[in-house]
């Protein structure tokens, strides 16, 4: 049984703690937050000690920390954890800096203890379906790789000014998404952008629409394209095209009901929000981590995987502020 401190209650923090619960294989013992009344809230629901985030590092009997707390802290707590000899899921991204990371990483390198970066949608049945479709050579080679990721609603401006911006707070999920399906790095990121969803967003130096266009060092190309608005839902989508064919995984809906008339024919919209739509991803995303924790195979998303998401978001970032291409180096 892997007995798992979470730091954070927040939103994404109470997903987790779901999670952890109800994993046969693990049990969610403390629980802490800078906001003591969030803590104190899901200490109840499920049961668990509210303590100090220094407590639940140094209590020996705590296998594991799940890192749900502002990214800014994610970096420090990585290493704190390791040290104390815990096994670490950590939130994407791994900082807002990519030197931050990469120094994140050299101090937990001689650690021995596992850490895992939450990519959730590695895990989504159809997107790992695609993947799995795709390594066994169904489509042949692929040449060109479209990522559709549409928020239904911008958040609220106080969290644009903290988040790191779209790139990395965003597009980063896609950035990981086309690693894990193209199975390399770009050699190039050009992204452009703007601010039409909310003027707010812009004036705080952020973009809520963007596109970025990657190239391969063998010639194959992706593009990701991300909205914080999309009115009828949230939209997720990927398209691989390869040498032998076309693979498609297309939006989970709120029903499986298609109407046909001589009016035209009528589906269900995409589900709203990302909770309804990766909750399976991330029970997935968990069992993964406790099996690598517990059995000690390795983990499926590591530190290196965060940190190359990382530098392809900074790429996109450095190349909308100057409009030119930029190169992706680690």
């Amino acid at each position: 049984m892997l007995k798992v401190g979470l730091l954070g209650a927040g939103r994404i923090g109470q997903v987790h703690a779901v999670n952890i619960a109800g994993n046969a294989r693990s049990t969610l013992v403390a629980v802490s937050d800078v906001f003591e009344a969030s803590a104190q809230s899901l200490g109840a629901t499920h049961g668990c000690e509210v303590r100090s985030t220094e407590d639940i590092l140094n209590d020996p009997s705590i296998d594991a920390v799940l890192i749900a707390t502002s990214t800014d802290t994610h970096s420090g707590l990585i290493e704190a954890a390791t040290a104390a000899g815990k096994a670490v899921l950590c939130e994407k991204p791994v900082d807002l800096s990519l030197e931050r990371a990469k120094a994140c990483l050299d101090a937990t390198a001689s650690s021995g203890k596992p850490v895992m970066i939450g990519f959730n949608r590695r895990f989504d049945p159809s997107f790992a379906t695609l993947r799995g479709a795709l390594a066994a050579g169904e489509v042949g080679k692929a040449e060109l790789l479209s990522l559709t990721s549409f928020d239904p609603a911008p958040p609220p401006v106080s969290y644009i000014k903290v988040s790191g911006g779209l790139f990395r707070d965003m597009m980063i999920h896609d950035f990981d998404m086309a690693n894990f399906l193209m199975g390399d790095r770009p050699v190039t990121v050009r992204a452009v952008g703007s601010s039409i969803v909310d003027p707010e967003i812009g004036a705080a130096g952020d973009v809520d629409t963007a596109v970025v266009t990657m190239t391969y060092a063998d010639g194959r190309i992706a593009v990701i394209k991300n909205s914080r608005r999309a009115v009828y839902g949230y939209d997720q989508r990927i398209e691989l095209l390869g040498s032998e064919g076309l693979l498609q995984a297309q939006n989970m809906l709120e029903n499986t009901v298609v109407k046909s008339t001589t009016a035209g024919v009528v589906s269900a919209k995409p589900t709203y929000f990302f909770l309804e739509r990766y909750m399976p991803a991330y029970a997935a995303e968990w069992e993964a981590f406790v099996s690598a924790a517990l059995d000690g195979t390795p983990m499926p998303v590591t530190l290196e995987d965060g940190i190359a998401a990382l530098a392809m978001a900074e790429a996109a970032t450095h190349s909308f502020q100057t409009g030119q291409a930029v190169d992706v180096s680690l």
